[in-house]
This record gives C-alpha cells, structure tokens and sequence, in this order.
C-alpha cells in the first residue's frame, strides 16, 4: 500500500532548555561521544567541545577544526530527573581519561586486545565505550573500547578491537546487549583511500573479554549508486558516503533493527535507513528509510512498542526533527518538527532517552537563528528537548 504523507507537525508538548554554553567553544557531536544509563537511572551524556573565537565562519568550519588544536577535550553531563536537568554548570571533563584512558599513547600494536576479566554485559551498572584511535573515520583508524563496572564513575584501561583482516574500523559509541548477555558493537569499516564506509557488527565472546567481526549489515557496494559522484576534494571527508554511523535496538519481538546514515552532503542532504536482523545480528536486511532528509538518527523503543526516530535536519529551516513507527519500523508516520529555529545546518548529532511512556528527552548540539552571535549560526552549544509522542 503506498504512504500516506500527512503535512510535518509540531508536538502538543515540548520543552527546550540549554545543558552546557560557553561563549568561547565550539561544542558539539554527542551522537559518537557516548551516552548511557546506568543501574540508578542516571543519564550521562558525553560531547566534545573546544575553545574557539566567533569571529567569523571560517575558523568554525569542520576541516578547520580538526586542525585546531585549542584544548580539545570531552565534556560530561548527568541528569538524575530524566533528562529535565543537567549539571552543565559543573561538568566532568575527560571522564575517559583514567587508567590507561585513551590509550595513553600508546602505539596500536601494543594495546592489549581484551579485557582483563569477565564482564557481565547484563548487569545495569556495566558500561562500555566503544571508540576509536588514529584520527575518526578514515583509513588508518582502529576500533577501540573501555568499561566501566561502577555505573561510569571510572573507568578502565582502552583495549583495541581487532580489525581481523580489515582495512580500518571506526566505533561510534554504539552497542547492544542481546538477551543471552553477548555484547554487539556496531562500528564500520573504511578502505584504505577512505572510501565506501560500510556498517559492520561485532561480538564479545570469552567470558565478555574480547569481541571478534559477525557480520557486515549492508552490501559491499550500493547498486542503486545514491552516493556515487566526483568527490575528489580531501578536504570535505563525509561527502557522498551511502552507509554510517551505524546504531542498533532491540525490539520487544527479539527483532533487532539498526539506524544508519546515508548522504551526499554533509551540510542537509541527507537521510536515515533502517536494517533489520532476526537472528541476533548475524545477518541483515533493508527495512525501510525513515525520512526524506534528516540524520545520523537515534532511537527509543516505547513501552507500547512504538518505535521514535530523532534526528538534525541540517536544510532550512533547521533543527531537529522526529518520525514514529508502529509497526516496528516498516513504516513511519507523519514527521514531528520538535524545533525549527537553527541558525545553521551546524547541528544535530542527538541522543534520545524514553522519559515516560508518552514522552521522550533528546540532547544535542544546536545553534540558533536567534543567538545575538552570528558566525555562520550562532554559538555552538548542546541543548535538550522533551516533548509528547502524540
């Protein structure tokens, strides 16, 4: 049966608030800084940020920052009322860096490849960062993770993923635990000249110590070519890239589906597609495309079984937007406008968390049309929404 495409609305309820501004940084991508939610029912949410001037757009640009290197650092947030407040005004900062955090520069070859005992991936107060090192998505980098066993107080040294014969792998802060206990890590994998990033899954086996490939979730090359172009610029890293940035739920079913991105221009054209695995994750299918525009995506599974899409939506009028399933994500209904007051198409990158069984909370960066500071949008600051699944 075709679509019925009813006009974009806003939610009945909806309430914006700012987490963490400061007028001299640029913050931004909590989507593959990490977020969680441990046994007390703490949200913790990372995003990076560093210190920049606003004088202009060009020293915000994204090759220009991955340049700069003015304190680049991670930022930590918690919330103890689901997500209405934040300690933004007295945040933890590098919470990863502890004991052999980050690697501690140490060369790849010499990083151990597992942890140093068993880990119950069911218990609530397991946490797992699933990282990388030697830049982000390109062709040198290697997967990476850390654990926390207290509920994210600290955490342990970095172990490094295997690549078992790939060319590079990239980790987005993106795991699953199935109900047999075994930890799925979604990453994606990346050819040596930096092209065709392809989305991938892999297991902890050995007691919970190690984690080895599974399966790849789409195919080697996409044959309808929705990426395909002259992208020879090497200065603008994401453009023309089919699958990414890979994220994975569970449905009350035992279906597992995972969200990815897929664009052309970094700047808005681009969209979210779903895969779905009924086998625990070793093997995939294409389910459907949430949205005509509007990615990376993150996902909460309602207590009905409703399944909720956000995501930026960097074309204008920008912000942040949302789509419902019912149906497990066969289909999507009518697209949500949680905010339409974005500067610039700089924002996004959100995470989502159920608040009660009718509402959702998101966290994100934004920039907005209304910020007296103006560089190609306004300061780069994260932000939160929690609004009414109607």
């Amino acid at each position: 049966m075709p679509i019925i495409l009813s006009p974009p609305r806003p939610p009945s309820q909806v309430d914006h608030a700012t987490v963490y501004r400061r007028e001299d940084e640029f913050c931004s991508w909590p989507f593959t800084s990490g977020f969680w939610e441990n046994g007390d029912g703490t949200l913790i949410a990372n995003f990076t940020t560093r210190n920049v001037a606003y004088d202009s757009g060009d020293a915000i640009r994204h090759d220009v920052l991955g340049q700069n290197s003015s304190n680049p650092r991670t930022i930590t947030v918690r919330s103890h009322d689901r997500g209405l407040t934040w300690d933004g005004d007295n945040p933890q900062v590098n919470m990863m860096a502890g004991p052999g955090g980050a690697g501690a520069g140490m060369a790849a070859e010499d990083m151990p490849t597992m942890f140093d005992a068993a880990v119950d991936y069911r218990d609530p107060n397991v946490l797992v960062s699933s990282g990388v090192m030697g830049g982000f998505a390109t062709g040198g980098t290697n997967a990476t993770a850390q654990l926390s066993r207290d509920g994210g107080r600290s955490w342990g040294p970095t172990i490094r993923i295997p690549k078992e014969n790939l060319d590079a792998t990239t980790g987005i802060q993106s795991t699953l635990v199935r109900p047999d206990g075994r930890m799925l890590m979604f990453l994606f994998s990346i050819e040596k000249d930096n092209t065709n990033r392809r989305p991938l899954v892999y297991g902890s086996t050995n007691e919970g110590r190690e984690f080895h490939f599974m399966s790849y979730i789409v195919p080697r090359r996409d044959p309808w070519g929705q990426a395909d172009g002259n992208f020879d610029d090497p200065s603008v890293a994401f453009v023309g890239h089919r699958w990414f940035y890979p994220r994975g739920y569970m449905l009350p079913n035992g279906r597992i589906i995972c969200v990815v991105r897929c664009q052309r221009d970094p700047t808005g054209v681009m969209w979210s597609e779903v895969y779905a695995s009924d086998d625990g994750g070793g093997s995939w299918s294409f389910l459907s495309r949430i949205n005509d525009f509007g990615a990376p995506c993150s996902m909460v599974i309602m207590p009905d079984g409703r399944v909720v899409a956000i995501y930026g939506y960097r074309l204008m009028p920008s912000g942040i937007r949302a789509a419902v399933s019912e149906d497990g994500g066969k289909t999507w209904g009518s697209e949500i406008i949680v905010r339409n007051d974005g500067g610039s198409w700089d924002l996004g990158y959100p995470n989502a968390w159920l608040v009660d069984e009718n509402t959702v909370g998101t966290l994100y960066y934004f920039n907005s049309k209304h910020d007296p500071v103006q560089a190609a949008g306004g300061v780069r600051h994260i932000a939160r929404s929690i609004f009414s699944i109607d």
